[in-house]
């Protein structure tokens, strides 16, 4: 008896396929069905023991009885309009390519250049037309789960890509909403940083101690951290803020030593930040405590900077720690300190910072008294009555 022929899929050729059911023909007779890794499906009539001839399923049939019913005109216009998608879509590629290239060359930090690329992905993924200012602006206004900030975001991308085409646009209005952050207690972040694993813990405890921006801590290595004077160096800030150096206490500087023999960063903050959002849901959960659903990173930064206030009530000291060039940009946290903490100005005293010799001389001169001093920035508190 001859051996069976091999099945191979008439559209790949591959002899990996397997059976699919059974399909019966007009004259009674069943064949046998076969559908291939690829996922093409089909069939072979037989005459005698051979299969010899290919039956495309019903699905491809139905299609080709479409097309052979289709005019000549409609035909052409559906193969022009599938070839102007095509090259629609390497255009826009090469455009995108083009203006990734263009920012590594303006000096565009590559954390910008990555969130502008994705920015302008995500619209092209909304069926925006990038050369088509018009049309970009009806796609991101019809966005209704964006937010304000967010198509504010967007409209920033398109405008610096626009920019490098030489072409310009009436830049619509979107403004951010301006909202007051949520500021947890100390005990609601200690209960997450305690609750995550070995990395992610001394990642929140870093931000914690710290104040600094996600992005800034996620860049430390290990020759940033000063284990002699417990000093953690933010020498990559983002965000237009000043590079600092930021005193911390000896229980981080320890645990930083466990993570000290890596090569380049410390930290990947990107992965943290997915194990966090995993891990503040389960903590809700387990704890009963759905405010910690409100905790994010840059929550970390906003209570750091609140409760510095509270504890100095120097601004100039805040904005010094938290690496702001703006002091607009600091003096929320005298309102976040008063909600937070249910307090006024008229305390009684007024609070000065000082971080040297020179700066403590000018305090004593303005007739502030010295309180008391090393905390973990290094400063010295000096008071004087209002």
């Amino acid at each position: 008896m001859a051996a069976q022929e091999t099945v191979k899929c008439p559209e790949c050729g591959s002899s990996k396929v397997y059976s699919n059911g059974t399909r019966e023909l007009k004259d009674g007779s069943v064949i046998q069905r076969f559908k291939c890794k690829c996922g093409y499906r089909f069939s072979f009539g037989h005459s005698s023991s051979k299969m010899n001839r290919h039956i495309p399923s019903d699905r491809q049939i139905c299609a080709l009885k479409d097309a052979k019913n289709l005019t000549f005109a409609t035909k052409t216009k559906i193969v022009a309009d599938d070839i102007k998608q095509t090259l629609n879509e390497q255009t826009i590629k090469g455009k995108l390519l083009e203006f990734e290239f263009w920012m590594q060359k303006e000096g565009y930090k590559p954390s910008t250049i990555e969130n502008r690329i994705v920015r302008m992905k995500c619209l092209v993924s909304r069926g925006a037309n990038l050369l088509d200012p018009e049309n970009v602006k009806a796609v991101i206004s019809l966005q209704k789960t964006w937010s304000a900030g967010t198509k504010a975001n967007v409209v920033s991308a398109y405008d610096l890509f626009l920019h490098k085409e030489g072409l310009k646009w009436d830049i619509p209005r979107y403004k951010r909403d301006e909202t007051i952050p949520f500021i947890p207690s100390e005990a609601e972040l200690n209960q997450l940083i305690g609750a995550s694993s070995k990395t992610l813990s001394i990642f929140l405890q870093g931000l914690k101690e710290c104040g600094a921006d996600p992005g800034e801590l996620g860049a430390v290595e290990s020759k940033d951290i000063g284990v002699e004077t417990r000093t953690i160096t933010l020498n990559h800030p983002v965000k237009g803020h000043r590079s600092r150096v930021i005193t911390v206490s000896q229980d981080l500087i320890n645990r930083l030593t466990s993570l000290m023999g890596k090569e380049g960063r410390l930290f990947d903050d990107d992965k943290l930040r997915q194990n966090f959002n995993y891990l503040r849901k389960v903590a809700a959960r387990k704890l009963g405590n759905p405010r910690l659903l409100e905790i994010t990173f840059i929550t970390f930064r906003h209570w750091f900077g609140t409760t510095e206030y509270h504890r100095t009530k120097d601004i100039l000291h805040v904005q010094r720690l938290l690496g702001h060039r703006n002091i607009q940009n600091t003096l929320i946290y005298i309102d976040l300190e008063a909600k937070f903490f249910n307090s006024s100005s008229g305390n009684g005293y007024t609070t000065r910072i000082a971080h040297d010799v020179g700066e403590a001389a000018s305090l004593v001169e303005a007739e502030f008294e010295y309180v008391t001093g090393e905390y973990n920035d290094g400063g010295k508190i000096f008071r004087k009555p209002n």
